[in-house]
């Protein structure tokens, strides 16, 4: 502290009430940026880059990412709440809404005098309470598909348009359950999203095999075949020039011809053996051949496939060549010396499609797929990205209610049913001292989540929230979307929010809303973390 500091104590004071302010105007800023957003009928905003590129997103990670941030508290905020979307894969534009609300609340108090520290000791009372009663309100379920659409139809609601999100329920569901092997957690990797530029969003369809985005590289290749052998294989077919520097003079075209044969004559003899193989498994016509290389394949093996009737694909990606294997069974393989029917893979269908001058090729209707892909389709950029991003989070909403097998009822129910815990005198009777106020503040802060949904779609606030608090008192647990009849859920009564959110939503806007609270002074410091060190820099503070 400066000698100035200590002379004018009532400066160093309106410094540290500055920095409180500073803090809490900008965590309401940031809540009131998002709170449009939420819930299914919340708006959607147009982000627009300095090159000029626009994209349209209610998505509030996706914002928060994008979004050119200045303020520091604000920063930290977005930093905290996409980490929330990491984890669980939903739940930001909640975070930011709640810590914006614990700020706000807390400021009623500290205005009549109270301390920061006393009110953020009843917010790590209230959380840790609201956790608890969070593990008593989840409902546990038996995971089946049924609930699995309506807990991926409540993520996807709010992210798109009702048509849509109902339109792409059941492939999310769908893609989920092919890949998942109970006991084990489902392994979303195993989910390829593949994008492609073609007709609308409500073409976006689950296709149960694998999806390359490239095709054969020979005209007389067949662009159609079923019941298909495939062969996945690592194997050079293509003439490959020697390490070492030499040379070879001929005198007339014999000898030249004789060179060019000497060359082939390795290639050759793996495309012997393949098309050995093609004959012994493929008999008749009845039956295809399909070869998907890693590596190059040059223009005199295609034409030499293309003569046997094999559809050949070349330079396949590494995570295609993998996810092959568990798609059509099969093993991979890096030499032609031990070809056997063993080692061949099987496909139903496997066609090529072109769309201008893009190429496609699908593999489909095989046995027991082991991974998936979902196939985004959009009239243009702004839709296929706004698609893929409802679609994560839409996997991930269904991943977490398989793991933690358990829901809970959404559209504000659980806000509504804490609050009146945390308000309840048989909680309030535990709470000593001060820190009642700051149990207060956290339970109205709650309520932020059921008034911005009631407000974004179109109703009066104080009439859904009394409606909903009249409805918990009489021992119904209901969201908005039975009290306002709002289009959240049309098959199922009421909508569930996933448990792990929550949890994860509730921990982390309290802390982050406390060490908000409690910061009284904003210093500039040096380059922090330069060597990767923590605290590197840090005594470089300066007022």
């Amino acid at each position: 502290m400066s000698a100035a500091q200590l002379l004018n104590p009532k400066a160093e004071s309106r410094r540290r009430g500055e920095a409180l302010r500073v803090n809490i105007s900008a965590g309401e800023g940031l809540q009131d940026v998002l709170k449009s957003n939420l819930g299914p009928l919340g708006t959607i905003k147009m982000l627009v880059d300095g090159a000029g590129q626009i994209k349209l997103t209610k998505d509030g990670n996706v914002l928060l990412r994008e979004m050119q941030i200045q303020n520091p508290t604000a920063v930290m905020i977005a930093r905290a709440a996409t980490a929330q979307d990491d984890i669980c894969g939903d739940g930001t534009t909640s975070v930011v809404l709640l810590v914006g609300e614990l700020l706000k609340q807390a400021d009623r108090y500290i205005a009549e005098g109270l301390h920061p520290r006393i009110i953020t000791e009843g917010f790590e009372i209230a959380k840790n309470e609201s956790l608890k009663f969070l593990d008593s309100f989840k409902l546990p379920k038996e995971v089946d598909r049924e609930l699995l659409l309506s807990v991926a139809r409540t993520s996807l609601s709010t992210k798109l348009n009702a048509t849509l999100a109902e339109k792409l329920n059941a492939a999310i569901v769908d893609a989920v359950l092919a890949i998942y092997q109970p006991p084990a957690k489902p392994d979303l990797h195993m989910v390829e999203i593949m994008k492609m530029q073609h007709r609308t969003a409500s073409d976006t369809q689950l296709i149960r095999g694998l999806a390359l985005d490239h095709g054969a590289r020979h005209p007389d290749m067949p662009k159609r075949l079923e019941n298909a052998y495939i062969l996945t294989m690592n194997v050079s077919l293509e003439y490959e020039k020697s390490e070492i520097n030499s040379g070879f003079f001929y005198s007339s075209a014999e000898q030249r011809d004789k060179l060019v044969e000497s060359e082939r004559k390795f290639v050759d003899a793996k495309l012997k053996k393949i098309v050995e193989l093609k004959k012994q498994v493929c008999p008749d016509d009845s039956k295809s051949f399909v070869i998907v290389n890693q590596k190059g394949i040059d223009p005199l093996s295609l034409d030499v496939l293309a003569k046997n009737g094999i559809f050949a694909l070349r330079r396949a990606k590494r995570r295609n060549m993998e996810r092959l294997q568990l798609i059509c069974g099969g093993v991979a393989q890096n030499s032609v010396e031990d070809l056997s029917p063993e080692v061949l893979g099987w496909a139903g269908l496997v066609y090529e499609q072109q769309l201008g001058e893009e190429k496609y090729t699908f593999i489909e209707d095989v046995k027991d797929p082991k991974s998936v892909t979902l196939l985004i389709k959009g009239p243009n950029a702004h839709t296929i990205t706004q698609i893929t991003d409802a679609v994560r989070d839409g996997l991930r909403s269904v991943y977490n209610t398989i793991v933690d097998k358990s829901v809970v009822p959404g559209g504000g129910a659980f806000q509504v049913a804490c609050a009146a815990h945390l308000k309840s005198d048989a909680f309030k009777k535990t709470v000593k001292g001060k820190a009642k106020w700051g149990v207060d503040a956290f339970a109205d802060a709650l309520l932020i989540i059921p008034k911005t949904l009631a407000a974004n779609a179109g109703h009066d606030i104080q009439d859904a929230l009394a409606s909903l608090q009249d409805a918990y008192a009489d021992g119904d647990v209901v969201g908005l979307d039975l009290i306002l009849g709002l289009p959240m859920d049309p098959t199922l009564e009421g909508v569930y929010d996933s448990f792990r959110v929550l949890r994860n939503c509730v921990a982390s806007s309290s802390s982050i809303a406390s060490n908000l609270l409690l910061c009284d002074e904003m210093l500039k410091a040096r380059q922090m973390g330069r060597q990767g060190l923590p605290g590197a820099g840090a005594d470089g503070a300066e007022e």
